[in-house]
């Protein structure tokens, strides 16, 4: 990713936020169903634990108020989802990294779509050249859950020296777009994300059983230094940050811009169960400027309002977009000769 965003904001609880707050408004919210961890401190963001290869169910709402967006209304919108790096150390080489993973792991994707699982997604897309992200349409008056399988685990991008819980810290991150004049998914609406840890099969479960058995042991007065265990996770709002980098480096690493949380939000479940669907939720936002994204055409494949699709869907994902850099230099030196 060629930019970063500003660190976490971090607040106790939703009373303490400014007023000015109160008058913006969020326009959707996106609650993962897995379990927070009872092991963060009040102040700190949220952590949840989710185990690799699983399918986790991302609810995508509609959280606009009557008159907000009135130009999305009727019409679909596109998120894109990324598994990204939640320490700075590796955002900065993170290209490297991801290649490097690409080599152990010829043929593997480190975020995928349950198409079959999924509902109301419209159009789901990959592209091979980016294997940390996923792309659909939605629309956001109809039910929309994503379900996600996230196949990298934390331990693979440590030192061979740790190992176990000394895994890192990665980030579930929506960046959410509406059409414009031209039909192009550009122009930017909203940005959320929320920190993760992934685990071999299991591990994930052993860990939060880790966690809250080590709470229980703690005095009364050292547990109010603790968030609870939230059911779901909340993505919380982000903000961009530019990173003025060397144009070489820029080509080199191919990428789009970066996005971390402004304030943290709360969060559940196992193994992608989910309490019902909240009516509506209040989340913390922070403003946002529009990254930079290649919009692409689309098809007119969907996944129906419910889970009857077909496991065959899951091949019929289009490659977009990786050839826009080398067309731009064909282009260029054709003019020079």
């Amino acid at each position: 990713m060629s930019d970063v965003l500003a660190l976490p904001i971090f607040k106790q609880e939703d009373s303490s936020l400014p007023s000015e707050n109160e008058t913006k408004h969020p326009p959707f919210q996106y609650v993962l169903c897995a379990a927070t961890s009872p092991a963060v401190k009040l102040h700190d963001e949220t952590l949840t634990y989710l185990n690799q290869g699983q399918s986790y169910e991302i609810r995508m709402l509609d959280n606009r108020k009557i008159g907000d967006l009135p130009e999305v209304s009727g019409k679909t919108v596109k998120s894109i989802i990324r598994v990204v790096f939640h320490d700075r150390r590796l955002q900065y080489t993170e290209h490297q990294q991801l290649e490097g993973w690409k080599w152990n792991r010829p043929g593997d994707r480190l975020l995928d779509l349950d198409i079959p699982l999924s509902v109301g997604i419209i159009d789901p897309r990959t592209n091979p050249a980016q294997l940390n992200t996923v792309e659909f349409l939605w629309d956001p008056s109809k039910r929309t859950s994503a379900f996600i399988q996230v196949h990298c685990i934390s331990t693979e991008f440590t030192p061979r020296k740790h190992g176990g819980e000394k895994g890192v810290p990665f980030r579930i991150q929506i960046d959410t777009f509406k059409e414009n004049e031209n039909g192009e998914y550009t122009d930017h609406l909203h940005s959320a994300s929320c920190q993760i840890k992934v685990f071999k099969p299991k591990g994930a479960d052993r860990k939060q059983k880790t966690d809250r058995e080590k709470m229980e042991k703690r005095t009364p007065q050292e547990k109010e230094k603790y968030q609870p265990s939230y059911e779901t996770t909340i993505l919380t709002e982000m903000r961009l940050e530019p990173i003025i980098e060397d144009a070489v480096e820029h080509e080199q690493k191919k990428s789009s811009k970066r996005t971390l949380p402004a304030d943290y939000g709360d969060s559940l479940a196992k193994r992608g169960s989910c309490s019902p669907w909240p009516d509506n939720a209040y989340v913390n936002n922070s403003p946002t400027t529009t990254p930079a994204f290649t919009p692409t055409q689309h098809s007119t494949y969907s996944v129906p309002d419910s889970n009857s699709s077909s496991p065959n869907h899951q091949g019929e994902v289009i490659a977009q977009g990786s050839g826009e850099v080398s067309c731009f230099c064909f282009l260029f030196f054709s003019i020079i000769l």
